[in-house]
């Protein structure tokens, strides 16, 4: 690719991607007329670009809303499906006039810093001058456009665009396998009567354990029913607690989790000597609900008939935000013997399918890897260095000083990249925030604070869940979001009684700004 000596264009703020995190950010941000990049032609994200047919919203749609635009009330079920949800970012975007800022087809393809170390800084946000470079493929072409910016806000998100592949031994790898191999990426790309092709008739083995996984083997055994219809196979590396509904011994899931009364039992950062006290006295008490969950999933669902029972505690699966919501009748089509499960660590290709650590081998036709994606590889392969090299500390997180900003790396924010409850509310909460602190209303502390309170937060998630490396807040969420509309000048309530503000479901709009 070449630059072919265009001019650079220069504009105050750019911000990478037009998922969730991006629109929310678009449109907090729409008073600095930011240039929005969208490497497709579409808004939406992974709604837009790796959703399969059947793939719904695992939260109820009240708790993937944005505060200042509700979903229409008519025909919309309680867990939409991806298309609704489109639907529902295309109004948004609409409404708030956010297309006009967007860029699509353009792909962000290399960053380079262009502003002095020793003086750039959190300081001044919007120096009046270009900070970041960035380059920008339009349409494939071969030719790229260099932007300046004072400031941009990384919303390409963790998900998407870059498979995590698995490594496999020399000479065992997809290349040997004579039939098909590819990645939820490469499905979720596909039509539903191209994907119904791909599996009616097929050994199809599909690797992983997660939501996406659970979602595929669904419809591959919703495309082989009947006495023709083969078996799909699940390889189930690590095993991960699954809900039916949100609902537990008839009592709702929000009270278990997502109340202050029920976050104030788990750990929070910079908690005090005291809380600390309570919290220890009260870990019993987080045991016996997460076994009370947990005796109610093992009622309600057959795992421990299929070997699906995971070894770990529930509430480790909530804190790593990895509780998935299980299809209505996935155990009945196991019952059938179209879905049929086997636990290994290890496996690897043979020209016939794909083989065991127990020297057990599987005839398959179809392989889909359903391992996730590496987001970090996403934002390494654009960022340089040293700021390429700062976005991972040995805990495998990305310190992240409110959700928002890496303490050592200027001029820049992340969107989208810290898990919670709703990951909606939770791009939004953040997107309010930056553009306060853009619009200066507030002062970011020292990098070193900064550093200090995200290391609390790292060695928080780290004593929640043996899977902190997602980066979940999901314990203690409502804390965070009290620190963030601390910083905004937001204290008062709109709750009527003290009993609902401890015990009934927490929301952003519980928050009223202070005039």
């Amino acid at each position: 690719m070449e630059n072919q000596n265009r001019p650079m264009l220069v504009s105050k703020m750019g911000i990478i991607g037009a998922g969730v995190s991006g629109l929310a950010a678009a449109k907090q941000l729409s008073h600095h007329n930011p240039i929005v990049f969208e490497a497709s032609d579409s808004i939406g994200g992974v709604w837009s670009h790796c959703s399969y047919n059947s793939t719904r919203l695992q939260s109820h749609r009240r708790d993937y809303e944005f505060t200042d635009f509700p979903w229409p009330q008519r025909d919309n079920p309680d867990f939409p499906t991806h298309l609704e949800i489109l639907n529902y970012l295309h109004s948004y975007a609409h409404h708030f006039d956010v297309f006009k800022n967007i860029r699509f087809n353009s792909k962000v393809v290399q960053i380079r810093f262009s502003g002095n170390r020793e003086v750039t800084g959190f300081s001044t946000l919007l120096p009046g001058q270009p900070v970041w470079e960035v380059a920008v493929q339009t349409n494939n072409s071969d030719t790229i456009q260099w932007y300046g910016f004072e400031f941009v806000v990384v919303c390409v998100g963790k998900y998407g665009d870059t498979p995590k592949i698995p490594t496999f031994p020399q000479k065992k790898g997809p290349h040997i396998f004579k039939g098909k191999v590819m990645h939820t990426l490469d499905y979720c790309k596909l039509d539903q009567e191209a994907a119904t092709q791909l599996l009616r008739g097929k050994k199809v083995v599909v690797v992983g354990f997660k939501k996406s996984a659970i979602d595929l083997a669904m419809e591959s055994a919703l495309a082989n029913q009947g006495a023709e219809g083969e078996a799909c196979t699940m390889v189930v590396r690590s095993l991960h607690w699954t809900v039916p509904h949100y609902w537990i011994w008839g009592l709702p899931f929000f009270m278990f989790f997502s109340t202050r009364s029920s976050q104030f039992i788990h750990e929070r950062p910079e908690q005090g000597l005291l809380r600390t006290l309570f919290c220890l006295m009260l870990s019993p008490l987080r045991r016996g609900i997460s076994k009370f969950i947990e005796s109610y999933l093992l009622w309600k669902l057959p795992l421990e008939k299929y070997g699906l029972k995971p070894e770990h505690p529930f509430v480790e699966d909530y804190a790593s935000c990895q509780m998935a919501i299980m299809p209505e009748n996935f155990f009945s089509e196991a019952e059938k013997g179209k879905i049929v499960f086997k636990k290994a660590s290890k496996w690897w290709f043979w020209n016939g399918g794909i083989e065991f650590e127990d020297n057990t081998k599987l005839n398959a036709d179809v392989v889909i890897l359903a391992t996730g994606f590496d987001g970090k590889k996403k934002l390494k392969s654009i960022l340089p260095e040293p700021f390429s090299s700062l976005l991972e500390y040995s805990s495998g997180i990305m310190p992240l000083y409110r959700g928002t900003i890496h303490p050592l790396i200027p001029n820049m924010a992340f969107v989208g990249f810290v898990e919670s409850v709703s990951n909606l509310h939770s791009s939004e909460l953040r997107s309010m925030w930056l553009s306060g602190l853009v619009d200066d209303k507030f002062k970011l502390p020292s990098v070193e604070s900064m550093l200090s309170q995200t290391a609390k937060e790292i060695e928080v998630m780290k004593r929640s869940t043996r899977f902190y490396k997602r980066h979940c807040i999901s314990t203690y969420s409502i804390n965070h979001s009290d620190e963030i509309c601390k910083d905004l000048g937001w204290s008062s309530w709109r709750k009527k009684n003290w009993l609902s503000e401890v015990f009934g479901p927490y929301s952003i709009e519980d928050y009223a700004k202070e005039d």
